[in-house]
């Protein structure tokens, strides 16, 4: 993506989206995923995604447990109630914002 910083402002909304689909997911998970669904256009950096998490758990809108899995302990991360009720209203103000923009970007002139 040539102009990430259009992303950085909904990185924790991206983030609270793939956990309400997937119902929890680890780290590096998340990154591949993001990097999945917008075919390698989008590629979130451990050093943006991990400041992400723990803000969102620090705000108590994310949950982890840990467990081992192959010998190692592997973090994973869920959403909240109020993480789930979250989501639903950040991805209302995205809904509106990406609206917003379109008809920025492609307005209807009225003479």
């Amino acid at each position: 993506m040539k102009n990430s910083q259009l992303y950085k402002g909904s990185l924790n909304t991206i983030i609270m989206k793939l956990l309400e689909e997937k119902g929890r997911m680890y780290g590096y998970e998340i990154t591949q995923k993001v990097k999945e669904i917008t075919n390698g256009e989008l590629a979130i950096t451990e050093g943006a995604l991990y400041p992400a998490l723990h803000k969102l758990e620090a705000e108590g809108f994310l949950e982890a447990e840990v467990e081992k899995v192959d010998n190692r302990l592997r973090k994973y991360y869920k959403l909240t109630e109020n993480g789930q009720l979250e989501t639903a209203n950040r991805l209302s103000e995205l809904e509106e914002f990406i609206r917003n923009m379109q008809t920025l970007v492609h307005p209807k002139w009225s003479y």
